[in-house]
């Protein structure tokens, strides 16, 4: 197994702690490596999101219908 070495945010490092404490995890490396192999096949499947294809919701009305009035 190839060894990836990653500095991450405090906030994500308290929360992969965490979620080990919580017993989630056996460890670190186990949750590390389980959530990013997660997150890599959410993103092949949803793929990324390109902005000008996908129109915000204030071009849409307030909850993306058109239908929908703001005051």
């Amino acid at each position: 197994m190839a060894q990836v070495e990653i500095n991450v945010p405090e906030h994500l490092e308290m929360q992969i702690a965490q979620l080990v404490e919580q017993g989630e995890f056996l460890n670190r490396e186990e949750a590390i490596e389980d959530l990013l192999s997660t997150g890599l096949k959410a993103y092949k499947t949803s793929g990324p999101i390109d902005e000008e294809e996908e129109p915000g919701l204030e071009d849409d009305g307030m909850m993306g219908h058109d239908d929908e009035y703001v005051f």
